[in-house]
């Protein structure tokens, strides 16, 4: 059985294991569309009836394939804004782009304004084949996308009336939330000190090998309501089944040595335990009482077998204690004082 949270100050109650289309957007290899339509049938019969999708994730494919998948069912949904699917001509397509196998005839164009924000909202309606998603997420908003382009792309956001828009959709019952949807710390709390956001997915920067949210993201999101939601559980697969081996991806590129011996120690320690690294990366993070949910992506049904087994697994204090005596994990970390996630934290 699979637990639900409240996110934030909302009204929404979220199960604490969602999953992630990304996959199903073919990231990195091809899914076909029978396993992306048994990948979402087994994540809805394991109760992980909260899915995170984006424009982005196979230029649409991963929206579509999601729509199929939902038809007749009840689930919450959350996508994205910020990037447009512009069409282009399918002969001049690579077998790769962003990352992503997908033959789909569009070119992602980042646009975070007014008319922006609401052109991508019907536009993801359509594709998901829905008239209502939940919760609208400003995709990859920052530095660590932008870079010196960011300041440009926040006044966009800002001045520009993305924003505005947001709160617009929210306040006329469109969408119950909006946030931002980002693998970085630090434009979330820029923006948080442009006004209230209902919630942050925060992808890779809070994990059982980096815990710089503690700093100062997490506190003051605690403190203020803000919910979150944990993507990239095992930053890009390096803590889950891959394992910490010289080809292990870490923030959706090759991992560098020194992340590939942290993740090494890291699952040394949890062996001693008779404990899998992926079932300590998941349930550390739901530790943490300002969050509401993790979404691992998935792209089979094994996949969220393997995703039950790990939010299930009995993890015993012990692994906990040493992993922060052996400074793998932060001092201040909050940790599961059961043999679950459910509820009980302690610092």
């Amino acid at each position: 059985m699979i637990a639900s949270r409240r996110l934030g100050n909302t009204s929404l109650h979220l199960p604490e294991l969602g999953f992630g289309t990304a996959p199903l957007g073919n990231l990195f290899r091809a899914v076909s569309d029978a396993d992306a339509a048994a990948t979402i049938a087994a994540a809805l019969a394991a109760g992980m009836r909260f899915a995170d999708t984006a424009p982005y994730y196979g230029f649409g494919l991963a929206e579509a394939r999601l729509g199929v998948g939902l038809r007749g069912e009840h689930a919450i949904v959350s996508t994205k804004v910020g990037r447009l699917l512009e069409p282009v001509a399918d002969a001049a397509l690579p077998e790769e782009r962003h990352g992503f196998r997908s033959s789909e005839p569009y070119a992602p164009v980042y646009d975070y304004s007014y008319e922006g924000v609401l052109r991508a909202h019907e536009a993801s309606l359509t594709r998901l084949g829905v008239d209502r998603v939940d919760i609208l997420l400003v995709h990859d908003i920052g530095r660590l996308t932008h870079g010196d382009r960011h300041p440009a792309m926040l006044a966009q956001l800002v001045e520009g009336g993305g924003l505005r828009a947001l709160a617009r959709l929210r306040d006329q019952g469109a969408i119950a939330a909006f946030g931002i949807g980002v693998n970085e710390c630090e434009v979330a709390l820029e923006l948080l000190d442009r006004g209230p956001l209902d919630l942050i997915l925060l992808a890779g920067r809070y994990t059982l090998l980096e815990q710089g949210a503690l700093d100062a993201l997490l506190p003051r999101c605690e403190a203020s309501g803000t919910g979150i939601v944990i993507g990239g559980p095992y930053n890009s697969g390096i803590l889950a089944g891959q394992g910490p081996d010289a080809d292990a991806r870490y923030d959706y590129a090759a991992a560098p040595a020194p992340v590939i011996d942290k993740a090494r120690r890291l699952e040394a320690v949890c062996a001693r335990h008779q404990v899998a690294l992926g079932a300590a990366a998941l349930q550390f993070v739901l530790a943490h009482p300002a969050v509401a949910s993790v979404v691992p992506g998935l792209a089979s049904a094994a996949e969220v077998a393997d995703t039950i087994a790990r939010y299930t697994a009995p993890i015993p204090a012990q692994l906990w204690a040493e992993l922060k005596l052996e400074g793998l994990l932060r001092a201040d970390a909050p940790v599961p004082t059961r043999f679950n996630s459910q509820e009980v934290r302690t610092a």
